[in-house]
């Protein structure tokens, strides 16, 4: 007699979760850099097939650029939290620092930034990719001299101040904070070069 019994159902394939991929991504990036982290690094981590990598975000690059984008909203959003969240200049600017700094050395996350120190030389391949980068970088220099230039406007500052170098100092600051954060520098050792930095905001002139 032959066995008519249905053959037994296989379990459900495991879903692909984009964000969660998303996020393992920019953990991988964030530690190893993006010419250090590589195609089958990434595939193992994500446990997809390369040709599922390259179908859900098209290239390594643009999944670098996914990534840099799902930090942006999250971990490195300490300078827009401080645009929105503070009243003065120098209430801006110590928000950002000091927020950079408890953010650079959390534990809970691969030190520093992504985009302070993401991508600063790389090989000819990827010049358009550090380009991007650099532009981020850019952007939030520019944030900062806006910001700079509003609380000059309002009597915080002299108007001798030149916005675009003090937002540059500051900039400079944060990327250098990064990389300390890299080589090892805890939350205090950030704090007190923020707060050495803070000593550098110009007074008014009454």
């Amino acid at each position: 007699m032959k066995n008519t019994s249905a053959p037994p159902k296989r379990g459900r394939p495991r879903q692909f979760d984009r964000e969660q991929a998303l996020q393992t991504a920019l953990t991988l990036f964030w530690t190893h850099g993006y010419e250090g982290t590589s195609i089958a690094e990434l595939v193992e981590a994500l446990g997809i097939a390369p040709p599922s990598l390259y179908s859900a975000f098209g290239s390594k690059e643009q999944l670098f650029l996914e990534a840099l984008r799902l930090y942006v909203a999250g971990p490195g959003n300490f300078v827009s939290r401080a645009l929105h969240e503070e009243s003065t200049g120098l209430g801006f600017i110590r928000r950002v620092l000091l927020d950079a700094a408890r953010e650079f050395a959390n534990g809970h996350h691969p030190p520093g930034c992504v985009i302070a120190t993401g991508l600063v030389a790389s090989a000819s391949a990827h010049r358009q990719l550090a380009g991007e980068v650099a532009g981020l970088r850019s952007q939030t220099r520019e944030v900062l001299a806006l910001r700079i230039d509003q609380a000059r406007s309002a009597g915080e500052l002299s108007q001798a101040c030149k916005p675009a170098d003090l937002a540059g100092f500051y900039a400079a600051v944060i990327q250098g904070m990064s990389v300390q954060a890299r080589d090892g520098a805890d939350e205090a050792s950030l704090i007190a070069i923020a707060e050495q930095a803070l000593q550098s905001w110009p007074a008014a002139v009454r």
